[in-house]
């Protein structure tokens, strides 16, 4: 098993930038890749950023440019670096572990962007 515990969310202004953190603990040795998803209300779930062991990033169009995700192996965390944001990110944000047989989820952490 593999828990995770995000933070970093909150209110911003339109333009502005947050950082989410998402620590993992547990069965870390079976993860393969962490990523960050996102829910807005009436919206399904998609994948933000994504980061597998080997560093290979990939990132939804929408946030190209203006997200960042990253890692620190030594504190088993993942961070998503938010810039320049804009209403339309305002979401839930999730963050995830894969292993080769489960996915796990955080709590979700709220992020909203007033205009």
């Amino acid at each position: 098993q593999v828990q995770l515990v995000e933070s970093g969310g909150g209110l911003v202004q339109a333009g502005g930038s947050l950082r989410l953190s998402c620590a993992a603990s547990g069965s870390i040795f079976s993860i393969n890749a962490m990523g960050w998803h996102r829910q807005a209300p009436g919206k399904q779930r998609e994948l933000v950023a994504r980061i597998t062991t080997g560093g290979l990033k990939n990132y939804a169009d929408s946030v190209k440019g203006r997200f960042t995700i990253s890692r620190d192996n030594a504190k088993n965390t993942v961070y998503l670096q938010m810039n320049s944001l804009k209403p339309e990110d305002t979401a839930v944000y999730y963050c995830n572990a894969d292993s080769i047989i489960d996915r796990y989820w955080g709590q979700g952490t709220q992020v909203t962007v007033s205009s």
